[in-house]
């Protein structure tokens, strides 16, 4: 199906006007479709013109346009088309809509903890169609009016409120504030629910029944994170929440962590925790909470014209998101976990070949937009905001903000018009500087430079910003740079740099004179900027970073140690020995989380087979040493103990923690700890088939059969690399999460001689396999399912070979250039490891 492009939304808004949408499902006609009927009325500014809606039905069964009933067989490619139209008209569209199990569309979701069916609709990017007919842009947005048949027993929820429930097993919601296409939503099956208020707004949570406990345990702290957010969004914006009810569901088999439908929120239902979780686990869904309910002003409230502008939705909902959770919950070091994990995730995209600005001047088409849905357009954006927050100061920015929301109230808007209200609040030009940093793609990187006197004082201190080549633009930052001396104490110096003053050098007088000691740029991370340290800070990490109260400024090192060594500018080993000296004593549970996990990512993927045993070793004994310091029952201890599980090539120690035998007092070893423990026993070849079908037999859950696909695509055999690759490339029955659980268990790097024909056949089934499905969930299996232990020339000769294809999808394409790119770092490092050793 074409994606819709810009040109030809741009034509379209310029022609209708949409009024209002009444949407009729009934969902009361078996397991694989739903009728829907549309009702659209819509004014043409142009008498006698055409245009076109968008429908995707498994059966168009009729259309009529104002009094003509025109032929279904009209529809090509999910367009009708539309001519002759009046400067009022009415459109109705019947069909029958397949449901979907690719967490897009109408999704149908069997449990298979109690068998019960499930529902929900997901609209988003243009999914809409799938569902209803619609003119399916952005800046078409018109009032919903819903109306529901489902079997009585269930519940129906959706963006407004129930108006009536004329007769059992019949819904009829009032008609909601104007809405886009895609945030149009649904949810149907016999949910649990669990309601409350917040002054005058109604507060509903969802889950399944099957999960219903693992919520009911945790609902007190999911309405208090809901509460308090809503209170100190209404302290920063003088628009109120702007919608009647808000409702969150928790659902299966979603594809994003959650969606902002105004009014009906869903999120994933991973987020129920039905075992032990850390703190980070828990902050996490906080800022979801938060972030989806920035998204009720910045997306629904006001929405982006077009895709192009999409960082007006997500950068600001990642950035507020944490902010807020911040400084409203108790979640109070959440720009820690944005710095360790959020900026990384931003930095790499940034540097990639598929780097794109953070608002670019142009997406053709929707399909080019859900790429943009990346570590640049939510980490990256953020970043950029929280330096602009810096540089105008909170209350210019925030008076800027609700002169936006009141200027375009239930609209639409782009990036000039935020800069207009920026800069009437603020009294600054922003034009230079959201060039700079909105326009332009990639990532300074700011460097210490010192010289030291005979009396250990610094004699000259500096901070010197440069720029790839291909992209060489400096950026103006306010920072900070903060002095950490050997005796503790702590200095922090606030700087601007101003390239077009200092052609990126600005020295620090400031500094002059003072003892020598580390030095780090960004303390605070107000910017957004690689950071390196100078060569005596290097060397003063391993001491000083285990004596850092600040679990900020432990996280900006990590980040700046780990980055060093992705970039291949320092060896791994050197992350694995900081592991070793600072791990143990790491407190913040997020920075050990992430840490392991990155450093895990280098080990697994830098090293040759021999240096990854030593190191993976050595990563052991560090979890270990702070597996037996962690408080007993707390996030520390089960974060140590994952990692160790993870790290470990003994399976006595994990077969004894499976059956009790050994585990450390206070650690629950509950579902997910099973699992994971039998996935490392898998991998070592220490568990097979048998273990693996017990442990579904006793967990009969969704998230069990997910857990048991990674475990069985994990499985050191033959036979169970085909049935896995099966499923990967050809399989289109099972669901989307099944199918990316095949497809993350795949490629182990113990493994690499029994997949090793599996990589050309990645270059060579992909492209048809791709094509099997939606192009979100295309783009995820292809992510997931690229060789990345295959560190070697002809994996990125084949990875070359591909992209010159000019039939791959987006999707595809996206993810061989980014994982290519990725493995050829990995390659690098190897090579300079070797040459070294020679």
């Amino acid at each position: 199906m074409p994606s819709l492009t810009r040109v030809e939304a741009t034509a379209r808004r310029a022609l209708i006007d949409v009024e209002s949408y009444q949407v009729d499902l009934d969902l009361t006609g078996g397991d694989e479709r739903f009728r829907s009927t549309t009702t659209i009325r819509f004014r043409a500014a142009t008498p006698d013109a055409e245009t076109f809606v968008e429908v995707k039905p498994a059966v168009l069964e009729a259309v009529r346009l104002n009094d003509r009933k025109l032929d279904p067989a009209a529809l090509a490619d999910g367009r009708f088309p539309l001519t002759g139209l009046a400067a009022e008209n009415t459109l109705t569209v019947t069909a029958e809509m397949a449901y979907t199990n690719t967490g897009e569309g109408m999704h149908r979701f069997v449990d298979p903890a109690d068998g019960a069916t499930y529902l929900y609709a997901m609209s988003f990017l243009d999914e809409a169609p799938r569902i209803f007919a619609a003119f399916d842009q952005p800046d078409l947005k018109a009032p919903v009016t819903l109306a529901v048949t489902a079997p009585p027993q269930w519940t129906v929820a959706a963006n407004g409120p129930l108006a009536a429930n004329p007769a059992p097993g019949r819904w009829e919601f009032a008609p909601t504030a104007p809405l886009a296409s895609y945030f149009v939503t649904l949810i149907a099956g016999p949910w649990h629910v669990r309601r409350d208020s917040h002054g005058d707004i109604p507060l509903g949570v969802y889950c399944r029944q099957s999960l219903a406990a693992h919520l009911d345990a945790d609902l007190d702290e999911i309405l208090t994170v809901t509460k308090q957010c809503l209170d100190r969004f209404h302290q920063l914006f003088a628009e109120p929440y702007p919608f009647v009810k808000y409702d969150q569901a928790f659902v299966p088999e979603f594809n994003a962590g959650a969606m902002e439908n105004p009014g009906l929120v869903t999120i994933r239902d991973d987020d129920v925790f039905r075992s032990a979780v850390t703190d980070s686990e828990r902050e996490q869904r906080a800022t979801t909470i938060a972030h989806e309910m920035a998204h009720m002003w910045f997306g629904d409230l006001v929405t982006m014209r077009w895709w192009d502008d999409l960082w007006l939705n997500e950068s600001f909902a990642e950035y507020l998101g944490t902010r807020v959770t911040a400084e409203a919950t108790r979640f109070d070091r959440a720009w820690t976990t944005f710095a360790i994990r959020r900026k990384a995730w931003g930095y790499a995209a940034d540097q990639r070949p598929s780097t794109h600005p953070v608002a670019p001047e142009e997406v053709a088409d929707a399909a080019q937009a859900l790429l943009n849905f990346d570590g640049i357009s939510y980490a990256k954006g953020a970043s950029v905001l929280r330096q602009l927050v810096a540089w105008l100061g909170d209350d210019a920015f925030l008076a800027g903000l609700n002169q936006h929301f009141a200027a375009h109230r239930f609209g639409n808007a782009t990036l000039a018009d935020l800069l207009a209200s920026l800069s009437a609040a603020s009294g600054r030009d922003l034009t230079d500087w959201a060039d700079r940093w909105l326009r332009q793609p990639q990532v300074n990187t700011l460097r210490t430079e010192t010289s030291v006197d005979a009396d250990g004082r610094w004699s000259s201190v500096a901070v010197v910003q440069t720029a790839p080549s291909e992209h060489p633009v400096l950026r103006p930052h306010r920072i900070a740079v903060g002095r950490y001396a050997s005796d503790g104490a702590v200095e922090r110096v606030e700087v601007d740099l101003d390239p077009a003053a200092d052609d990126g050098r600005t020295a620090l007088p400031a500094l002059t004179g003072r003892a020598a000691g580390l030095l780090l740029p960004n303390d605070g991370d107000l910017t957004f900027a690689k950071i390196r340290l100078d060569p005596a800070s290097v060397d003063a990490v391993g001491t000083v970073l285990p004596t850092l109260t600040d679990p900020l400024a432990r996280a900006l090192l990590w980040e700046e140690t780990l980055d060093a060594a992705t970039d291949g500018e320092r060896p791994v080993s050197a992350v694995v020995a900081l592991l070793t000296a600072a791990l143990p004593t790491e407190t913040e549970v997020a920075v050990a989380e992430s840490v392991l996990a990155r450093s895990r990512n280098l080990v697994d993927r830098y090293l040759d087979p021999l240096a990854r045993d030593a190191a993976l070793l050595r990563t052991a004994d560090a979890c270990a040493t702070l597996l037996a310091t962690a408080p007993a029952g707390g996030s520390l201890q089960l974060a140590a103990a994952r990692g160790l599980l993870s790290a470990t090539a003994d399976a006595d120690l994990l077969a004894g923690w499976l059956v009790g035998r050994g585990v450390p007092d206070g650690l629950a070893v509950d579902a997910e700890l099973r699992w994971a423990l039998l996935h490392r026993l898998v991998v070592l070849g220490a568990a097979g088939e048998t273990e693996i079908a017990a442990e579904a037999a006793t967990d009969r859950s969704a998230t069990g059969a997910e857990r048991a696909a990674r475990c069985r695509a994990a499985l050191p055999e033959v036979a169970a690399k085909e049935a896995a690759w099966e499923i990967v490339t050809r399989d289109t029955t099972r669901s989307n999460r099944l199918v990316e659980a095949a497809a993350e268990g795949f490629w182990q790097p113990d493994q690499a001689e029994l997949t090793g024909t599996y990589v050309d056949r990645y270059f060579t089934e992909m492209p048809a396999a791709a094509r099997r499905r939606t192009p979100w969930v295309a783009e995820r299996v292809a992510r997931l399912a690229f060789p990345r232990y295959a560190v070697a020339q002809p994996t990125l000769d084949s990875a070359a070979t591909l992209l010159i294809r000019d039939d791959l999808t987006p999707g595809l394409r996206r993810s061989v250039v980014d994982a290519a790119d990725d493995l050829r770092r990995a390659l690098v490092a190897r090579t300079a490891v070797a040459a070294a050793a020679a």
